[in-house]
C-alpha cells in the first residue's frame, strides 16, 4: 500500500503567497493533498489557495497553535508537512525532506533555515532564536539547531501523539520539546530562508513573541523537569535558611542563647518549606514518567513511516506507477471537500465517514 503525504499550509493574510506555496508543494509533491488553514483572513487568501488547488479549511480562533492543532485532529497521513503560507521557505525541497522522514524512519524532519537574503530575518529575530535555542538544549538535549522553524514533516505517530496546546507562535517550541523529552527520532535538513515577497507583511512580533515563548519554555520545563526546577528552587531556599541561621547556631555556640529568636524560628521555616519544595518536586517527577509513559504508548500504537518498496529515493515510482491515480485522488478530495462544505451549508448533516 502506498503512503499517504499530506501538506498543510496555516494562513492569514497571505494572498501574495500562497498561491505559489501550494502551487510549489504541488509540483515537489504531486501525490500529495495540500491543505490551507484560512485563519481568520480578510484578504483574498482562500480565493487564491483554491485557484492554486489547495483544499481550503477554515479556522477562526485566531493563532497558528490553533491552526495546527486543528490541523492535526482534521489529517490522517503516513507523512505530515507544515509550511508557512509566506513564500520564505524554499516548498521545493518538500520531496527530499518527505523521503528523509521514510527514508531514516524518523518521526520528524526539521527544515533548518538558511538565509539566503539580507531582509529574511530580523537581527533581534535572529538572537532570540538563538537564545531560546540555547535554553531548549541547556534543558532538554542538543539535537537541535533551529527550534523555531516552520518547515516541517511529522511522522502519523508524532502527529497522533503530539498534544498541540500551544495558541500561538510558541506550537514550534511545543515540537521541538515533544520530540526531545520523547527521545523521538528527528533529523535536519538545511533549506533556504528568503524575504517575503512584495506586499507580505509579517505576523511576528519580536519582544513580544519572544516574552511569550520563553514563557513556554519555562513552563515546560516546569512541567517537564520538575525535579530539576524544585532542586533550584529548593536550594535557593536553603541557602536562604542557612545565611539567616549561621549567626543564631553561633550566638547559642558562644552564649548558650539564642538572643534572636524570630531570626531562628524563620530560618528552621524556610528550611522546612525547602525540604517540602524538593519532595514536591520528586513527587510531580513520578507524576511526570507516567504522563510520559502514556503518551509513549499512544506513539506507539501507529506504524513506523516508511515507502512502499516499488517507490524509488526520488519518488519516482510515485510520479511513473500512480500519477494518473494520485491527480485522480485529489480532484476527488476536493470535490467532496466542497461537496462537504456545501452540505454544511444548507444545514445538512455531514459524516465523519465520508472523508
Amino acid at each position: 500500500m502506498e503512503p499517504t503525504i499530506a501538506c498543510v499550509v496555516p494562513c492569514h493574510n497571505e494572498e501574495a503567497a500562497v498561491g505559489k506555496v501550494v502551487r510549489d508543494l504541488r509540483a515537489a509533491l504531486p501525490e500529495a493533498i495540500v491543505y490551507v488553514y484560512d485563519n481568520a483572513s480578510t484578504d483574498r487568501t482562500v480565493e487564491v489557495a483554491r485557484e492554486a488547488g489547495a483544499i481550503v479549511r477554515q479556522e477562526p480562533r485566531k493563532g497558528k497553535g490553533n491552526v495546527i492543532r486543528r490541523a492535526f485532529a482534521d489529517v490522517a497521513a503516513d507523512a505530515l508537512l507544515i509550511i508557512d503560507g509566506d513564500d520564505t521557505y524554499d516548498a521545493s525541497r518538500a520531496r527530499d525532506l518527505v523521503n528523509l522522514l521514510f527514508d531514516g524512519p524518523y518521526d520528524q524532519v526539521v527544515g533548518a533555515r538558511r538565509v539566503t537574503d539580507d531582509g529574511a530575518y530580523r537581527a533581534g529575530h535572529a538572537a532570540g532564536n538563538k537564545l531560546l535555542t540555547g535554553a531548549v538544549r541547556s534543558l532538554f538535549g542538543n539535537d537541535v539547531t533551529d527550534m523555531l522553524s516552520g518547515y516541517r514533516v511529522f511522522s502519523q505517530r508524532f502527529v497522533k501523539s503530539f498534544p498541540a496546546l500551544a495558541r500561538e507562535f510558541e506550537t514550534e517550541t511545543e515540537m521541538t520539546i515533544h520530540a526531545l523529552h520523547l527521545r523521538l527520532p528527528t533529523a535536519e535538513v538545511a533549506v533556504d530562508y528568503r524575504v517575503r515577497p512584495a506586499g507580505g507583511e509579517s505576523k511576528l512580533r519580536t519582544y513580544r513573541d519572544g516574552w511569550r515563548i520563553l514563557r513556554v519554555i519555562l513552563d515546560l520545563a516546569r512541567r517537564e523537569r520538575p525535579s530539576l526546577v524544585h532542586t533550584v528552587i529548593a536550594g535557593v531556599l536553603a541557602l536562604v535558611s542557612v545565611v539567616l541561621g549561621i549567626p543564631v547556631i553561633a550566638d547559642f555556640v558562644r552564649t548558650g542563647s539564642v538572643p534572636r529568636l524570630p531570626t531562628a524560628v524563620l530560618a528552621a521555616a524556610i528550611m522546612t518549606i525547602a525540604t517540602l519544595v524538593l519532595l514536591v518536586g520528586y513527587i510531580l517527577e513520578s507524576l511526570m514518567h507516567m504522563r510520559q509513559e502514556q503518551t509513549r504508548l499512544v506513539h506507539l500504537s501507529y506504524p513506523a513511516p516508511a515507502y512502499s518498496p516499488r517507490l524509488t529515493a526520488r519518488g519516482a515510482g510515485i510520479g511513473a506507477v500512480s500519477g494518473r491515480k494520485t491527480a485522480a485522488s485529489r480532484r476527488n478530495a476536493i470535490a467532496l471537500d466542497a461537496e462537504q462544505h456545501r452540505d454544511l451549508e444548507q444545514g445538512q448533516e455531514v459524516s465523519p465517514w465520508d472523508g
